[in-house]
């Protein structure tokens, strides 16, 4: 069976021989995912590299272990620049270019394109974080304003995607991180004012594309899993098990959503203690996923800015590779 088909079965709980798995790093696992970061080129800069501004005016710093970096300048930080600020051309030729090559690279694998900040993590970019924060309260009418044109971008960027590429994508990589280690950054009533009818609207258009909607979020988000699941969310990208309760969380949510998840790149990997990533792995394959799929092997890919001993990762992948095909006992 082709990968991309396993990696469908998987989330669409259609039965797949084996567990799939996406990640590039060792030629003895499977490697079922194709993924284009190129979507998320910068014209104005590159924010892995560049301490300078995106394409949105926000301003990044480089970190000192060279990732991601952070935003340090905000182009709305005052609410005076709003009427005259515009976002980027959602249908520059820049964006899509390299895209092309990406998928000619995938062969029979699933192919993913990326698509970073979505509605929280631009809309703080663009604000700043704290009056992000306080502004859901003291200037609702301005933050619906900047979320409606992240979203209007979002939307126009994702048809020109599918004008252009069709099926030949399968699915849309969204990151938006909305937790810290112990919940959500906001309440649940301002989850469902503000976001949730934009996310409705979001996943709606994915999936109108014919894709499959796969969404990264880090910290302790349980309480907003079962939303997500509801607005349409068809992946759950999760990195850090120990944080959300791994068992008890598996045991509520598993055959509801897909999980595309690794040992926990903040605890268990760091430590490096090969029986602990094993029984992680044993304890995600047993709890999170069902006779039926449910589960993707993911790779964050870049260890040493996690503090990961590489042989940390190659055991994590050891384990999960005994495991992928142990269909019959899964789940139980």
């Amino acid at each position: 069976m082709k990968s991309k088909e396993i990696v469908r079965r998987a989330i669409e709980f259609d039965s797949p021989p084996r567990l799939p798995f996406w990640q590039h790093d060792v030629s003895w696992a499977p490697d079922d995912m194709c993924d284009a970061w190129e979507m998320d080129r910068a014209e104005a800069g590159w924010f892995f590299d560049n301490a300078a501004a995106d394409d949105w005016g926000c301003r990044w710093a480089a970190t000192e272990e060279k990732n991601m970096g952070q935003v340090v300048g905000f182009p709305l930080a005052d609410w005076s620049a709003l009427d005259r600020y515009r976002p980027p051309d959602p249908l520059k030729a820049f964006y899509f270019e390299r895209i092309e090559g990406e998928i000619e690279k995938a062969d029979d694998r699933y192919v993913v394109v990326t698509s970073h900040f979505n509605l929280i993590e631009r809309l703080h970019m663009l604000h700043g974080f704290a009056a992000t924060m306080e502004d859901f309260y003291l200037e609702p009418e301005r933050i619906e304003r900047v979320l409606d044109m992240i979203l209007l971008f979002k939307l126009e960027l994702f048809e020109e995607l599918h004008r252009r590429f069709a099926d030949r994508i399968d699915g849309l990589f969204l990151t938006d991180d909305w937790g810290t280690q112990q919940g959500p950054f906001v309440s649940q009533n301002v989850f469902e004012q503000f976001f949730a009818p934009r996310y409705a609207k979001l996943f709606d258009a994915i999936h109108g594309h014919g894709w499959h909607v796969i969404l990264h979020s880090c910290g302790r988000i349980n309480s907003l899993v079962p939303r997500l699941i509801e607005l349409g969310v068809d992946v759950l990208n999760m990195q850090q098990p120990q944080a959300y309760g791994l068992v008890e969380f598996g045991e509520q949510f598993r055959g509801k959503v897909c999980f595309l998840t690794t040992s926990d790149i903040q605890a268990t990997l760091p430590r490096g203690i090969e029986s602990e990533v094993r029984e992680e792995v044993e304890l995600l394959v047993r709890h999170w996923s069902t006779p039926a799929g449910g589960l993707i092997v993911f790779n964050y890919g870049d260890p040493k800015s996690l503090g990961v001993k590489p042989e940390m990762t190659q055991v994590m992948f050891d384990e999960f590779v005994k495991l992928m095909g142990d269909l019959p006992n899964r789940g139980s």
